[in-house]
């Protein structure tokens, strides 16, 4: 088995010059058998691939990063030489090859790393390395062969997943919901993680798209890696009462409050710890359409301290493409307001957690209208990977542009309309003064 396990492994080293697309799943697979050889393989026969960036083994997954200056086991020199005019060539080529999706079609090294990982027994695969992979590791995974694909695409891999990354769906309800997707979790994992990219058109929105009858919010809140808050929610859409009010969805009610074991800030500077801390997750779903959506940008793109009352306004949003072009919900904002409170022992408690769209003009819009844009975001394309903070906090900068902008644009329009009309009245007043003088 020792053998097997190496080799697995030198394969998936020697393949990295030629498989760009899965070089992450690669490098990553060799770290995880390297920690399933048995304690009878010589620690010099499989060192750890050095890389420069780190490790990171957060929830049991490893995070590799690429370096091309990974030092090769010292029991495969022997081997080298007979891969180094494939590798040669390989680099040699003038543009670089673009990563490969999912296909039956393998080029030789992608048939040697199949041929490989099936001397394995596939319970240790799916046991003791498929287990350790995050969620897009292990759709990169299961693009690198036939039998991975297979493996991968088991239930109980991705409901893991989505458990331990999201634990508001070992609810019974969401769970159900979730177990009638297409594919389950791994569809629910596919819409989740990323967020919205390419809105579909309903043309007039007028029209009535077949708007879903109810909405499943399930959220999670952390605080430094630490739960301190999951809840799901449940929203009829079909009273007259939802389409004609402003949207809103609240976890608490009016007398409702969690204790943390955050501690509260005393100035704005120490609200930064805050801001590096928390993150948050609001995942919107449609058991009808059976699709789902995150809404939350997971880190705050704002934080608000009231120095007199001592509250602290935590706001996580998100920005999506809404109606037509030049109206007020070209854009809107889907925004998470979190409230926390002061007590007596010095901790903050958080009696306020609630969720509403808002268009460019800073209005909030109805239930109905709000429907309308989640129908639209829960049925687009999906980007291929999760946006990072830096790129979320920039689109909600750019929204914020866009809404002084057309502020002023505005104000603009209604002084030089305010001028017109103080205009013709004047001017009308002067011709009344001059028709009667000299008639």
């Amino acid at each position: 088995m020792d053998k097997r396990i190496l080799s697995v492994a030198y394969n998936l080293f020697l393949s990295k010059y030629t498989i760009s697309g899965n070089l992450f799943f690669e490098l990553q697979l060799v770290a995880i058998l390297n920690t399933t050889v048995p304690s009878r393989a010589s620690p010099k026969q499989f060192p750890n691939p050095k890389v420069p960036s780190g490790v990171g083994a957060s929830t049991g997954c490893f995070h590799l990063h690429h370096s091309k200056h990974i030092e090769k086991p010292a029991a495969f020199k022997t081997h080298t030489k007979k891969k180094k005019n494939t590798n040669t060539v390989a680099r040699s080529s003038t543009s670089p090859r673009e990563p490969s999706a999912c296909s039956p079609d393998m080029n030789t090294v992608d048939q040697d790393i199949a041929a490989a990982i099936s001397t394995i027994h596939p319970d240790i695969i799916e046991t003791h390395i498929l287990t350790r992979l995050d969620g897009p590791t292990l759709a990169s995974a299961s693009c690198s062969s036939t039998q991975l694909r297979a493996l991968a695409s088991h239930e109980n891999l991705w409901t893991n997943i989505c458990h331990s990354m999201w634990p508001s769906t070992t609810s019974p309800r969401v769970f159900h919901v979730i177990s009638n997707f297409p594919n389950g979790s791994s569809s629910f994992f596919s819409d989740a993680f990323p967020l919205a990219m390419e809105p579909v058109s309903f043309g007039n929105s007028s029209e009535n798209p077949n708007l879903p009858s109810e909405l499943i919010s399930a959220v999670d809140i952390y605080y430094k890696k630490e739960l301190i808050f999951s809840k799901v929610v449940e929203t009829e859409t079909v009273t007259a009462w939802f389409k004609c009010s402003p949207f809103r969805v609240d976890l608490l009610g009016p007398k409702e409050a969690f204790s943390t074991r955050i501690p509260h800030p005393d100035t704005e500077d120490t609200c930064r710890d805050l801001e590096e801390g928390m993150e948050l997750s609001w995942i919107v779903i449609d058991p009808i359409g059976k699709r789902a959506m995150n809404l939350s940008s997971q880190r705050p793109v704002t934080i608000q301290w009231h120095w007199l009352s001592g509250d602290v306004q935590v706001k996580f949003a998100s920005v999506v493409t809404g109606g037509r072009s030049g109206a007020a919900t070209e854009l809107v904002q889907c925004g998470v307001v979190v409230t926390c409170g002061g007590s007596a022992r010095g901790e903050m408690h958080v009696r306020e957690v609630s969720l509403q769209v808002e268009d460019m003009d800073g209005m909030y819009l109805k239930g109905r209208d709000s429907l309308v844009i989640l129908k639209r975001g829960l049925e687009g394309k999906r980007g291929k990977v999760k946006k990072k903070e830096e790129e979320r906090k920039k689109e909600f900068l750019e929204f914020l542009e866009r809404k002084r902008e057309r502020k002023e644009k505005k104000i603009m329009r209604e002084g030089i309309l305010d001028m017109l009309c103080v205009a013709f009245g004047v001017m009308a007043f002067a011709s009344s003064v001059l028709f009667f003088l000299l008639r």
